[in-house]
Formats: structure tokens, sequence, C-alpha cells
């Protein structure tokens, strides 16, 4: 059985090369709307998202997490900020950050989902796409604080996870097997 939804998620993968050109705004919306409609615990909708496409602002996120990721004391953060073309996002010209409500009953669920929605219909627009966990780190260290209050994130939200969108500037790459021993049928 194969249909466009099911196609689209077997062929999503992660893009971490980005053209420059921006995605236009009805495809933002669409991606946008996707999150809106994802599954949430009690139907909470705990998310916010926080879009960036500003390349100052871009830049600014750039050199905040290069910062606290050489302050990080994880050996790992602290290389990967000393490449010379660091971009936690690949340079992505979309940059869209989800956040949600501390207070509700499962907002690392509900912003995942929504995330997982948003790659599927970015996916069906051709639009390349790519979780970026860093800002999980990023805006809870010191110099990520100012950060999140210059982008807008509410007072008692927490970061779940963010994303990249942009064209993608290299082909798609093929999926990697599937693990085995992943399942169990009980009928």
């Amino acid at each position: 059985m194969m249909n466009e939804t099911l196609k689209n998620i077997l062929e999503r993968r992660s893009i971490r090369q980005f053209k420059q050109k921006q995605i236009n705004n009805d495809e933002l919306e669409a991606i946008i709307e996707a999150g809106k409609y994802a599954p949430s615990a009690m139907n909470q909708q705990s998310w916010h998202f926080t879009v960036v496409q500003n390349k100052e602002m871009l830049k600014k996120i750039n050199e905040t997490t290069k910062a606290a990721f050489v302050k990080s004391g994880n050996k790992m953060f602290e290389e990967r900020a000393k490449a010379e073309n660091f971009s936690p996002f690949h340079n992505a010209p979309t940059f869209i950050i989800v956040s949600g409500d501390e207070k509700a009953i499962a907002p690392n669920h509900d912003g995942s989902l929504a995330i997982g929605n948003m790659f599927l219909a970015a996916k069906s627009l051709e639009i390349g796409s790519c979780w970026i966990h860093a800002m999980n780190f990023v805006l809870n260290s010191e110099e990520g604080k100012l950060l999140k209050k210059e982008l807008g994130i509410p007072e008692g939200y927490i970061p779940v996870g963010s994303a990249a969108f942009g064209y993608s500037a290299a082909p798609y790459p093929s999926s990697a097997p599937r693990k085995d021993g992943t399942v169990n049928i009980i009928k």
C-alpha cells in the first residue's frame, strides 16, 4: 500500500545543506499550520513556534550558540564551535524554535509531534528540513537567557526542539537500513 502521505514519510530525510533562497510565505504558513494540527495531550496545544528568518537574528543565534558551546565543558560541543563555518542550523534561511508550556501535561511530546508534522509538510512542498537539538541546551544556558527574551519565547515555556527549513542544496540522502527486531506484534 502506498499513497502520497506514506511516500512523504518514507522519503523524508534530514537536510544539512541549504540554498540561501528563502522559502515563500505560503510555504511557511503551510508548514506552521501543519505544526498547529499535530496531536497534543488533552488537546492542550501547548506549543509556541518562534519563526526566525531575519539574517541578523540568525547570526545572533549562531554567535550565542557558539559562545555557549565553547563554555559548555562538553568536548563535542567545544569542537563543533571551533569549525570555521559553524552554524547549529546548517545556515538554513528559516529556523523554527518550538517551545512548550512547562505547566502542560506533555509539552515535550506535543512539541515533538508538531515538529514532525512540520517536517512532513515541508517534504510535501519539496523543502528540506533538519531537527536541531542545540537550542535546548543554548536557551537554558546563561548565554541563552537573554536570547530567549529577544526571541519572544513566552515566560514559562521550555525549549522542546527546533528545526532548519529551506531548499536543499544537495541531493536527498538515501535512507539508512531500518533496524531489525524493533517490532512485536501480538494478535
